[in-house]
């Protein structure tokens, strides 16, 4: 039987997340089990292409949005869309999800 790469186990994780919900990519890192890779679970979800990878769902464990590959007034767009709330580049942590 194959092991998942690391990507794929970032793509499952982050497939995991809600809509209306945010995750950080620390805690992406930890629900794989690589609690010390928070970077590379960023740089994995900058190369996703998949739209059934939901990547705009992930911010920066201060609650910021932090960037997206396709700019961050989209990521705030797609997120508030998503009933979740911004507020000074932020989304309050009533909208973290928990693996």
């Amino acid at each position: 039987m194959a092991t998942r790469s690391f990507t794929e186990k970032v793509y499952s994780a982050c497939a995991r997340i809600p809509k209306g919900k945010v995750s950080t990519y620390s805690r992406i890192a930890r629900a794989i089990k690589k609690p010390k890779s928070a970077r590379a679970v960023g740089n994995a979800l900058n190369k996703n292409r998949s739209k059934s990878v939901p990547c705009h769902r992930v911010i920066r464990s201060d609650g910021d949005v932090g960037g997206f590959a396709h700019g961050t007034r989209k990521k705030i767009a797609m997120l508030r869309r998503e009933g979740v709330e911004i507020k000074n580049g932020k989304a309050p942590k009533r909208f973290l999800f928990t693996f």
